[in-house]
């Protein structure tokens, strides 16, 4: 099955190609074609842009791809330092680097339950800075190799300027955010409120607004960022 967008995504490319000449989710759909060819291993890919704080997801089956975005806003993981530091961060199990580094320790662990096996992060230029960042996902060990150039070339040459030029009155996908409506959704909450204390350091309301952050940037509910954020913790106490 070939990447398909979220239901999010499309609708959000939709509107915004009111705007624009683009045909934005074609584009996007066939650079995504583009990048199973060079890796057919890839479940999933996501295209970010920073100022516009829009992500836009490409799926094959399963919208946790949505929610490994979101674990990497609220704990940290390569997507964010791929586009901080401007450098392309790429790995897999078996490799030296990515997954093994301890400041992603929570992102690797949700990573391997999600049954992702290597990733992908780079930096999308524009006039010379960096204006987005591109995640891509895959079920095999270090699945990127040799291709890093090629991926960049294909995903840089995607529509984000489109996007960019096009006269936003948008709102983004926070929408798909969701105040918790029910005792165990605040319970979920309560306890990736608490790792996130553990994990960054901060005080309680700081950790709420990294979770509500993160969740407004993968254009998912808190409560799916919450869930991953914790599953490591249930991973354990059912081992």
């Amino acid at each position: 099955m070939g990447l398909e967008p979220l239901p999010e995504t499309h609708d959000a490319l939709r509107s915004i190609g009111a705007y624009s000449e683009h045909d934005l989710v074609g584009d996007l759909t066939r650079a995504a074609r583009l990048v199973e060819k060079v890796v057919p291993t890839c479940v999933g890919l996501s295209v970010s842009l920073v100022h516009e704080g829009l992500t836009f997801t490409m799926v094959s089956s399963s919208p946790q791809i949505a929610t490994l975005d979101g674990v990497q806003y609220a704990v940290g993981g390569p997507c964010v330092d791929a586009v901080d530091d401007d450098v392309t961060l790429a790995g897999g199990q078996q490799a030296a680097g990515l997954l093994g580094e301890e400041r992603w320790a929570a992102f690797a662990r949700v990573s391997a339950a999600y049954g992702i096996l290597s990733t992908l992060s780079m930096p999308i230029h524009t006039d010379g800075k960096v204006t987005g960042g591109v995640n891509i996902y895959s079920s095999a060990p270090d699945a990127f190799a040799g291709h890093h150039e090629a991926l960049a070339a294909i995903m840089g040459a995607w529509a984000p300027g489109a996007v960019r030029d096009a006269d936003l009155e948008f709102s983004t996908r926070n929408a798909a955010r969701q105040a918790p409506q029910h005792i165990e959704d605040r319970a979920v909450l309560d306890q990736a409120a608490g790792v996130l204390m553990a994990e960054r350091g901060v005080d309680e309301d700081t950790a709420r607004g990294v979770l509500a952050q993160a969740a407004g940037r993968a254009g998912i509910p808190e409560i799916e960022v919450a869930r991953a954020v914790i599953l490591p913790l249930e991973s354990r106490t059912d081992a």
